[in-house]
């Protein structure tokens, strides 16, 4: 029996890859930083289109890092991999003395090989242990949030982070089933918690509970809003960002932070000029998000609830005419 490499293990399609290399290709020269490298497939994409950039590449996850090792070795001269959460962003590029970025892309969530191994506990498809750690340096695990968690503050994980309208129903089960060892037993409660009409419409019953859980492991919305913050604060002029979201509670966050820092946080009424001095540092390529085409969503089962939103900086004379008016 073949052992696989860590690079073919990590090996996934990478979603919107055509979008996000035309998004960033008109960027300066310099370092793009991929906050979620993955097994790299975007960051390949990346430096082959772009002679003139290095790359950056973060992720929490130490087995996704050795995949990515693997894969970009014809390219190790221009590539600087780090283990680190989004947290981590600013004193990481202060360590290695990197002042801007020329772009960046977030690729959220969960990525298919995590959900294909059992012994990660992300999928409900496949027994394993109740683990879902990113990074399995950390404490926190579904285990210790299924197994001790009081039921309401289990159901407001589910649904802040799910939007499982069944929430409550689904933390009492688990209570009342406690103690819970594996992904597979901890699927059936689920199941057997949501009514029998709502179970045969939405995909599989407990989609949204593994998904809230999964977020509520790794912390991921709360490091959202401050990691892209700094990647934009470190984007040098013309430089451009790219950030794929996966479900609502991600996307509220992107679109909050892009305008933000599309307005430099001004409250005037918009009818009239700003005279808040608010300071705009991007602007926005798009008003509302890019979704994949049909035929990616048909080959690409993790593409079919993306979503891509994207910036550019704006340059020192765009940021003067815009104070002038």
């Amino acid at each position: 029996m073949s052992t696989l490499s860590p690079s073919e293990a990590f090996l996934h399609q990478p979603v919107m890859l055509k979008e996000i290399c035309q998004t960033l290709e008109p960027a300066p020269s310099g370092v793009i930083l991929d906050a979620t490298l993955g097994g790299a497939g975007h960051a390949s994409a990346l430096l082959e289109q772009r002679p003139d950039w290095t790359l950056l590449g973060l992720d929490r996850d130490a087995v996704a890092l050795k995949a990515a090792a693997e894969r970009l070795a014809p390219m190790a001269e221009r590539t600087t991999l780090h283990q680190a959460t989004f947290a981590e962003l600013d004193s990481v590029m202060d360590q290695l003395g990197i002042t801007e970025l020329s772009g960046f892309l977030f690729d959220l969530g969960v990525s298919s090989p995590q959900l294909d191994h059992a012994d990660r506990g992300f999928s409900f498809r496949h027994c394993g242990p109740m683990d879902m750690r990113m990074d399995r340096r950390q404490d926190l695990t579904a285990h210790k949030i299924v197994n001790e968690y009081p039921a309401d503050q289990l159901s407001q994980v589910l649904y802040r982070y799910g939007d499982e309208r069944f929430s409550r129903q689904i933390a009492a089960a688990i209570v009342s089933n406690r103690p819970l060892e594996d992904t597979a037993t901890l699927a059936d409660v689920i199941k057997e918690a949501i009514p029998a009409a709502a179970r045969r419409k939405g995909g599989h019953p407990a989609k949204r509970t593994f998904q809230a859980l999964r977020i509520e492991v790794n912390g991921e919305l709360a490091q959202i809003e401050p990691a892209l913050q700094t990647a934009i604060k470190r984007l040098r002029p013309g430089g451009r960002g790219a950030v794929l979201s996966y479900h609502s509670g991600e996307d509220r966050l992107v679109k909050k932070t892009f305008v933000n820092a599309s307005t430099g946080g001004c409250q005037c009424p918009a009818q009239l000029p700003c005279g808040c001095g608010a300071q705009p540092l991007v602007r926005l390529l798009r008003r509302g998000s890019v979704t994949p085409t049909e035929s990616e969503k048909q080959v690409n089962r993790r593409a079919a609830s993306a979503r891509l939103r994207t910036i550019e900086r704006l340059k020192m004379k765009e940021v003067i005419q815009h104070d002038g008016n």
